[in-house]
């Protein structure tokens, strides 16, 4: 993989505000989910997608009870720890103690993060501390320039 910013990535999610959310999308400027976010900047920036994701449910994460997406960000990203999180990381949420992560952002700045919800186009946001008590997970982008990849 070819080395990557963090200004970059961070440029990159940008491109994706105000794409409608759609859920199981992945089209910038038509439609685009968390997942579709993540995945779609992957795609601009390595120019082809990481993973296709099998058909998912809203109820996905409870109805498996699996942290199905760790565990597909874990395959493709390098895992950081939360502290460590700056812009151009993805975080990973989860809604309640017990329950699988299943939303994802990209930080844009140390309190602010790119992200789609249902009910609302792909918008940078304050990181206020309803989000930040439910980061479960932080990842990095494989090959971003300031990150030893031999220590992970």
């Amino acid at each position: 993989m070819r080395p990557v910013a963090r200004e970059e990535i961070v440029a990159a999610a940008r491109g994706w505000i105000g794409t409608p959310y759609r859920h199981q999308a992945c089209l910038c400027g038509i439609g685009a989910d968390c997942l579709g976010l993540v995945r779609g900047v992957w795609g601009d920036l390595y120019g082809e997608e990481a993973e296709m994701p099998p058909a998912y449910t809203p109820d996905w994460a409870e109805a498996a009870g699996r942290e199905t997406l760790v565990e597909a960000a874990r395959r493709h990203l390098c895992e950081i720890e939360i502290a460590a999180a700056r812009a151009g990381d993805v975080l990973l949420f989860r809604w309640r103690r017990g329950l699988p992560a299943k939303h994802a952002a990209i930080l844009t700045g140390g309190m602010t993060m790119i992200h789609a919800h249902e009910g609302a186009a792909v918008a940078e946001v304050a990181l206020v501390p309803a989000w930040r008590r439910r980061i479960a997970y932080a990842f990095a982008f494989p090959g971003r320039d300031d990150v030893d990849w031999e220590d992970g």
